[in-house]
């Protein structure tokens, strides 16, 4: 790592978005490889997630990259997430020290998954197994080579999951029953059915029940969320 990022890696571990040492500065290392495909010099509601997520290259040590809801929040509903990036050739790595040194949104990895969130966000997916043989299943069973949703609702989202892990999966497209959930933003590499479904319950704020013959997604009122003041 050269003298630049180990700066910039110095301040984001000072800012406490980071984990253990060894897994920080891999993953630092990881997003310093992937240059912005469409360069920006200001990161923004109309740019931001499709930037970062368009941006983000197969690799191995992140396997995801997930918006949460108190950013996108951030973004789209209270529209004052505004970073500026600067240098010639911005890379993820960028981005993400822009974002949380200039925005309320922070950045924490989470093995396999790099998380943008605020601090009423909860990082751990809220899942309950009924059934742990089918649980374990669906970690054997590969998800999508590469994943992107950029603003995707559940009527989008459900129909991919449900072909790939092959069992009833709810709420059924077009319910009222998904109508709080918000709308999904994240980009994955060879996830498998088991870190889809985490993925899609940290986008989405919802949590998941995984049954023998099924899997349930629920989610609190839209107004529950704290507003990351």
């Amino acid at each position: 790592m050269n003298t630049g990022r180990r700066i910039a890696w110095a301040m984001m571990l000072w800012l406490g978005c980071l984990g253990s040492l060894r897994g920080a500065e891999q993953w630092v290392d990881e997003l310093a490889r992937m240059p912005l495909v469409h360069p920006v010099r200001e990161l923004n509601r109309s740019n931001c997630v499709q930037t970062v997520l368009g941006s983000f290259t197969s690799n191995g040590v992140v396997k995801a990259v997930i918006f949460m809801p108190g950013a996108t929040d951030e973004l789209y509903f209270f529209r004052r997430a505004k970073a500026q990036l600067s240098g010639t050739a911005p890379t993820v790595l960028d981005a993400v020290q822009a974002l949380t040194n200039q925005t309320l949104i922070r950045a924490t990895f989470k093995a396999p998954f790099l998380l943008f969130h605020v601090a009423g966000d909860a990082l751990e997916a809220n899942i309950s197994v009924k059934n742990q043989a089918r649980w374990e299943r669906l970690c054997k069973i590969p998800f999508q080579e590469h994943t992107y949703f950029d603003d995707r609702d559940w009527d989008h989202v459900q129909p991919l999951l449900r072909d790939r892990i092959g069992v009833d999966l709810r709420p059924w497209r077009y319910t009222r029953a998904s109508w709080h959930f918000y709308r999904h933003s994240y980009a994955g590499w060879n996830l498998n059915c088991q870190e889809a479904i985490q993925a899609t319950c940290l986008a989405g704020g919802t949590r998941a029940t995984i049954n023998r013959g099924s899997v349930l997604f629920e989610g609190p009122p839209r107004g529950s969320h704290p507003e990351g003041k």
